[in-house]
């Protein structure tokens, strides 16, 4: 299982240590399979049991891209795994051209890469989310050998209402039609709906917003899925 926590716009560099302290020493060993996005400004150049990802950057190695985070910065604290996609990304203007820029830069750079995909709750009210969502996985390589793929209902982040585990094995079972990359489910993941996820045939994982803020909360997560 795949263990993936996304702290958004959460934590200063202290606080930022502090929380990857306790979790590394929470997991029993090195662990490829946790991993852990952190705003840029508390990347940590030292060495944890886990995974530490970058929510964010720019398909460029340097440049005048004022505000952007460049690859060159990224190799400065040795980030290999990127998000891409993720919705509250797209609700600031990245639409699917500049995605798949995104996308085929990381390739270029083999990264490892977690792609976020999701409806809104009109799309969803509607019964087009399978439409919706093929329209989406249609911008990438679906072949791309280090690619995982996050469903992520837009109505269910940070809204506390996780999807039905009816509805998320029906999704999640949809696009395993389509590719053979590991799926994730994100959207209100909590602690006590972990084990009902995690137990989806199709689910490889998880993308835990909220619930991840705390290095406690993470880790009793971890240990029920």
């Amino acid at each position: 299982m795949i263990y993936a926590a996304n702290l958004k716009c959460n934590h200063t560099k202290k606080s930022y240590a502090d929380y990857a302290k306790k979790l590394s020493n929470g997991l029993s060993q090195n662990s490829n399979s946790v991993i852990v996005f952190p705003p840029f400004t508390a990347l940590s150049e030292d060495k944890f049991n886990f995974t530490q990802g970058a929510q964010n950057f720019y398909p460029a190695q340097n440049g005048s891209y004022t505000g952007e985070i460049g690859s060159q910065m990224l190799e400065e604290f040795e980030i290999t795994t990127v998000m891409i996609g993720h919705s509250e990304r797209r609700a600031l203007g990245e639409d699917e051209p500049f995605l798949k820029a995104k996308f085929d830069y990381a390739v270029s750079k083999g990264w490892d890469i977690i792609y976020c995909i999701g409806e809104d709750d009109i799309t969803h009210m509607n019964g087009s989310t399978k439409e919706f969502l093929s329209d989406q996985l249609a911008n990438i390589d679906l072949n791309y050998e280090n690619l995982v793929i996050a469903y992520e209902p837009i109505w269910a982040i940070g809204t506390g209402n996780s999807a039905k585990v009816e509805f998320i094995t029906e999704i999640l079972d949809f696009i395993s039609s389509k590719c053979s990359a590991p799926l994730l489910y994100g959207g209100s993941v909590n602690l006590s709906n972990i084990d009902q996820i995690t137990a989806i045939k199709s689910c490889d994982g998880v993308l835990v917003g909220t619930a991840s803020w705390d290095a406690d909360k993470f880790l009793e997560i971890i240990k029920k899925g």
